[in-house]
């Protein structure tokens, strides 16, 4: 039996486990199990690996995408300079157990987004500094796309704070990612405090969130002409991704 699985800290909602269930039994894809492991803290990472020692690799969620880093053997130059994991490789061999980390958040951002740019899409507002943000931030940066990232409490000065948007930094970032969880359910009549007014059919709002599918965010943005998308197929391509990894 090969095995998989998710850690993080609660896993009451997953979609990885059931996007894997899904897949294996469509695909035929036979003694493979894909679990969820909600681990109250990250110290027990040894402990589980040891319990399981026919795991090959799992996926990490928050909040321990980048207190993972600590346990980890090795890290793709792309996860060390996004400064988070969310996906583990076990690789086992002659001198023992090795945990090599990747971020496929990259990725599957990267190729759900590309289909909807347009050539005004220069600069982008991400909202939310914590690991998504620098996941999406690499991913833009790779585009070529300025990224400027908005907090709600002062950060570095290149930070921007929600009270400081305005019709001119609106109308200058014609890409707005969420990257918060504002707005995830059950919380789904809340969305980030921007002056949506000055959205135009020109922007494009993405929304990492993908529970509900239409955040009060991007309904927001559709109110007022924009492009919307959700994080539904970032996670589908990060998680095949995932797999991807696993079986090279």
């Amino acid at each position: 039996m090969r095995w998989f699985g998710l850690i993080g800290y609660p896993l009451s909602h997953s979609f990885s486990a059931r996007y894997f269930a899904e897949k294996f039994a469509t695909e035929k894809i036979f003694n493979t199990d894909y679990r969820l492991f909600p681990l109250e803290n990250i110290s027990q990472i040894p402990i589980l690996i040891k319990k399981f020692p026919d795991i090959q690799g799992f996926n990490v969620t928050i909040p321990y995408k980048v207190a993972i880093l600590q346990f980890l053997d090795q890290v793709t130059p792309e996860a060390a300079e996004v400064g988070a994991v969310n996906c583990v490789k076990i690789k086992k061999d002659f001198s023992g157990t090795k945990l090599v980390g990747y971020n496929t958040d990259v990725f599957g951002f990267r190729e759900s987004l590309l289909p909807l740019l347009k050539p005004h899409h220069q600069n982008a507002l991400v909202l939310g500094t914590g690991g998504a943000s620098n996941a999406v931030c690499y991913a833009l940066k790779s585009l070529n796309i300025n990224c400027n990232l908005v907090s709600r409490s002062p950060q570095k000065s290149s930070t921007l704070q929600y009270n400081q948007l305005n019709e001119a930094i609106i109308s200058d970032n014609l890409l707005i990612i969420n990257t918060t969880p504002v707005g995830t359910f059950p919380d789904i009549a809340n969305s980030p405090d921007i002056p949506y007014q000055f959205l135009s059919n020109k922007h494009l709002l993405f929304d990492l969130i993908y529970n509900p599918a239409q955040t009060q965010f991007l309904e927001n943005g559709q109110k007022y002409g924009a492009s919307i998308k959700n994080g539904i197929q970032m996670l589908e391509l990060q998680a095949e991704k995932s797999w991807e990894i696993w079986n090279e």
